[in-house]
């Protein structure tokens, strides 16, 4: 049986990783990618797909009420999986506001166009992709489970703890089949290079500064976004209305930690001298409401839906340094800023 299912931000890291999944794994299946294209949508991460007979592509913005309304009148989408949002904390600490507008309108709208579109039909999923940090900072030796209170400490977490809990609302008001699962960091290829890893392997390659946040100290959980993709796929398919989910990668890391391995596995795979790119380590002032510690706990989705990571940091990190090494011309252009120009003329009106 053909559905038609919503994949908003499909333009972006993981939307575009999931996009590509349920593309070529669900071919009976229509899918249309949702994407504002801002500077961290780029359709050159599916041109692989893109003339794929079951790939639809949507320019659009979801504040816009009056589209989505005509989007899901259109199509009678079978589900969506929201991946749409904004997501750097440093740029949610310069500009809130875009934050609550994109992550808590923009998530409100959906849900609006949503249940307008499908009433009371139980059949139907809402997906929503959220993150750890709703949960704030976790103990040592402290797990984040699905029963960890919110805590957000951060604009940015704020806003997805707040959209995060209008997913939920119209579950427990209107019996909306909604679904919630919330990630810890994810690594691979196609990331834009703001976020951690990418940021590292784009300065190691051109001898640029390391910088990094106070001693480095602050752990994370890594998860590979393909398995990222894989756990989502599970989920939308087989977890129940009112679920709530916490996806991890079971790989706990200091950030000077993973730098330095970073490091060395850098200079081995570009023939320079072990300790080269070490040195470019710099040390910079520690951002406001830093949390020290992510942690996820993923034995309820291993033990209910049978979903665990397929590879280690290690073998996902240097899948992930391969790929920037043989891909050296997409980064430099998503880094010159010419590049989101020359895709919203590519495809604006498509």
């Amino acid at each position: 049986m053909s559905r038609k299912i919503l994949i908003t931000g499909g333009a972006g890291f993981i939307g575009s990783h999931v996009v590509r999944r349920f593309v070529k794994k669900y071919p009976q299946d229509q899918i249309f990618n949702l994407d504002k294209l801002t500077y961290a949508g780029n359709l050159e991460n599916l041109k692989d797909i893109d003339q794929f007979p079951n790939y639809h592509f949507v320019k659009g913005d979801i504040l816009d009420v009056d589209f989505l309304g005509k989007l899901f009148s259109e199509h009678s989408f079978d589900g969506v999986i929201h991946l749409a949002a904004e997501s750097h904390v440093d740029r949610s600490l310069k500009d809130p506001a875009e934050f609550a507008a994109t992550n808590v309108m923009g998530t409100l709208n959906l849900l609006i166009a949503a249940k307008r579109s499908w009433g009371n039909d139980s059949s139907k999923r809402f997906y929503q992709i959220s993150t750890d940090e709703v949960y704030g900072s976790a103990e040592h030796g402290e797990k984040f489970t699905e029963h960890t209170p919110i805590d957000p400490r951060s604009p940015y977490s704020a806003s997805k703890a707040s959209s995060d809990h209008f997913v939920h609302s119209y579950f427990s008001s209107f019996h909306f089949p909604t679904i919630i699962s919330r990630c810890s960091n994810n690594y691979g290829p196609n990331h834009f290079p703001e976020k951690l890893i990418p940021l590292m392997i784009h300065n190691i390659i051109k001898l640029k500064p390391l910088p990094v946040y106070g001693k480095g100290e602050n752990v994370r959980d890594w998860l590979f976004v393909e398995d990222h993709a894989s756990a989502i796929d599970t989920i939308f398919h087989q977890a129940a209305p009112g679920s709530v989910y916490n996806i991890g990668g079971n790989n706990e890391w200091k950030n000077i930690d993973l730098v330095n391995h970073l490091c060395k596995l850098m200079d081995s795979k570009l023939g320079r001298s072990e300790g080269t790119s070490a040195k470019l380590i710099t040390y910079v002032t520690d951002r406001p409401g830093h949390d020290l510690r992510y942690a996820i706990d993923a034995t309820k989705l291993q033990n209910d839906l049978g979903w665990k990571p397929s590879v280690t940091f290690e073998q996902g990190l240097e899948k992930t340094v391969d790929w920037y090494l043989s891909n050296q011309e997409w980064l430099d252009r998503v880094t010159s800023g010419a590049y989101q120009a020359y895709y919203q003329n590519m495809y604006e009106g498509r």
